[in-house]
Parts: C-alpha cells; sequence; structure tokens
C-alpha cells in the first residue's frame, strides 16, 4: 500500500434512505481492509433498522447523544467518546436524543460496500 491523503469536504455529505447523511472519508477498493465514513443524524431521527452482511462495523460518537440498539443489546444512551461495535449481520439503528446533530464515524471492516447492506423490512421474517 502506498501513503495517501485524504481531504474530506463536506460538500460530499449525501442523504441516504436509511435516514441519515453519510460523508464517505475512506472507501477504496485499493484498501479493501477498511472503510470510514462520517454519520450525522438529524434531533429526533430514529435510522432505519438495518445490518451489514459482511463487515463489522464500529460508531464512534463525536458529538451529541443518542439511543442505540444492536442485536440483542438492551437500548443504550450513548453520546461523545462512546465506540459501538456491531458485528456482521446484527441487526441496529440509532436515534438522536438530543437537540443537535448527532456525529459519529463508521467504521468498517473489512470496507463498506452497498451490496452488503440490508434493511430488515427487506428480510424474511
Amino acid at each position: 500500500m502506498r501513503e495517501w491523503l485524504i481531504k474530506a469536504s463536506g460538500k460530499d455529505e449525501f442523504f441516504t434512505e436509511e435516514g441519515c447523511f453519510i460523508l464517505e472519508m475512506w472507501n477504496s477498493p485499493e484498501d479493501g481492509e477498511v472503510s470510514i465514513a462520517r454519520a450525522r443524524v438529524s434531533p429526533g431521527v430514529t435510522t432505519v433498522f438495518h445490518r451489514l452482511k459482511g463487515s463489522v462495523e464500529r460508531y464512534v460518537i463525536m458529538e451529541g447523544t443518542g439511543l442505540v440498539e444492536v442485536g440483542d443489546l438492551p437500548p443504550t444512551e450513548v453520546g461523545p467518546g462512546d465506540v459501538v461495535i456491531i458485528p456482521r449481520s446484527t441487526p441496529q439503528r440509532i436515534t438522536n436524543t438530543g437537540g443537535k446533530d448527532l456525529l459519529f464515524l463508521c467504521i468498517c471492516t473489512p470496507r463498506f460496500v452497498p451490496e452488503e447492506y440490508e434493511t430488515m423490512a427487506n428480510l424474511p421474517q
């Protein structure tokens, strides 16, 4: 692997059907081991219940407060500095419980690819 310096631009942020804004900070086939995105959830919003089939995901909470639901764990309050570990194929969602945007990093290993994303509404019951 070669050295890189990537400068993220807030202009590249996009809204997802999951209900949050995503800024892809690093996601390249040249580095399939990891991807890094910043998620932004508006106050009062709950993201769609979903899972990533092929990646372990970590939320690193940077700003704001939320209620995270992951697998069989009870809903848990999170805030700045908290890290949430989400194993492959584990259902997850997060609610912004505060009055300002909830910002967190999504770090996936291996890197996130859209084909691995499933909303829980699309899964057999």
